[in-house]
């Protein structure tokens, strides 16, 4: 896959391109995403966790209604700790709060007081999240991500390369190759599907630029 062809397929502008095209070329080689279907596949769900290649980090500026995502947040906790009228944004430490009471006391981390659930919140193109993700990535990649998960955040080729790890670690090969597109979704965002519209779109787009039926 040469870079116009991997521009065409992520619909990036040339800037995005330029900064993904090697991280993101040597993490497929890496981890045996070896033919167009499983590109395609892997592009699209990874430009949709990305938002498009441009975010490294989980957000959690999320509307009060929006917080429904997380079954942790009780209707008060949502109605407090949402975007309020007239606010731009959820303010750092509300978002802070959300994510320790979404993400706390499961898969590795500690409870909602420990601080884990905003510590191992998403990163990378995949958007690595929660302790013990973070512990298996980073012994496949031999980096301490336990102790630097903001390193997904910060080094471009450890952001694709956990993509990588966690497509090939939990299978998504298997149903990229039978063109199982939903398949690929279920591994990565579980029984929700959240945003399929949005990623089909990503993977259609995608197969046109490889080529693919």
């Amino acid at each position: 896959m040469d870079k116009m062809t991997f521009q065409r397929a992520a619909g990036l502008s040339a800037a995005l391109t330029d900064r993904w095209y090697g991280p993101v070329s040597a993490a497929m080689a890496e981890f045996d995403i070896n033919t167009p279907p499983r590109q395609a596949a892997f592009i699209a769900q990874m430009g949709h966790e990305s938002g498009g290649y441009t975010r490294l980090v989980e957000s959690f500026d999320y509307r009060i209604d929006a917080l429904k995502i997380f079954s942790r947040l009780t209707a008060a906790d949502r109605q407090r700790l949402g975007r309020q009228p007239g606010e731009k944004s959820v303010p750092l430490e509300r978002q802070r709060e959300i994510a320790n009471i979404a993400y706390g006391g499961r898969y590795g981390n500690g409870p909602a007081a420990s601080g884990d659930g905003w510590r191992y919140l998403g990163r990378g193109l995949k958007q690595i999240t929660f302790a013990d993700n973070y512990r298996a990535c980073g012994r496949a990649l031999g980096v301490d991500l336990l102790a630097n998960p903001d390193l997904l955040a910060t080094d471009d080729a450890l952001a694709a390369r956990s993509a990588g790890e966690f497509w090939q670690r939990n299978g998504c090969n298997a149903p990229a190759d039978r063109g199982d597109f939903a398949g690929t979704t279920r591994i990565i965002n579980g029984p929700a599907m959240e945003g399929q519209v949005l990623r089909v779109a990503r993977w259609d787009a995608a197969r046109a630029g490889l080529g693919v039926a």
